[in-house]
């Protein structure tokens, strides 16, 4: 089983990314999907949470507005799209699958991806 999480990058304060986690192995339509975040200095935080068929989606705060999470079970990917992007969402992003459940609990979750950068500059 293997989640890849790609897509970050460099960009300016203003700018976009869209992030990608794809998923072998499983079967992503069974799982729910997660997008966490770590930042230096800082705790691993839940950003955005789909559950496996999409119908039910959840925000942090912070990105409430911005961000949008979508996916394509058939092509087993799950997206972050990333709008308006702050230098505060400068963070390593992470995508983890959670079978049958969505949950904003990371210890809920049984597959994480090895994490992309993003870096969002002023």
């Amino acid at each position: 089983v293997q989640l890849q999480a790609y897509g970050g990058g460099l960009v300016q304060a203003g700018g976009s990314l869209r992030l990608s986690c794809a998923a072998s192995g499983i079967t992503l339509g069974d799982y729910g999907i997660g997008w966490f975040r770590l930042a230096p200095g800082r705790e691993r935080e839940v950003v955005s949470c789909i559950s496996d068929r999409g119908g039910s989606l959840y925000y942090a705060d912070s990105v409430k507005g911005r961000f949008t999470i979508s996916r394509d079970n058939a092509k087993n990917t799950v997206w972050l799209q990333m709008d308006a992007l702050k230098p505060v969402d400068t963070a390593v992003y992470y995508c983890a699958a959670a079978y049958k459940k969505i949950s904003l609990n990371e210890a809920q979750y049984d597959y994480w991806g090895q994490g992309t950068q993003v870096t969002v500059s002023s």
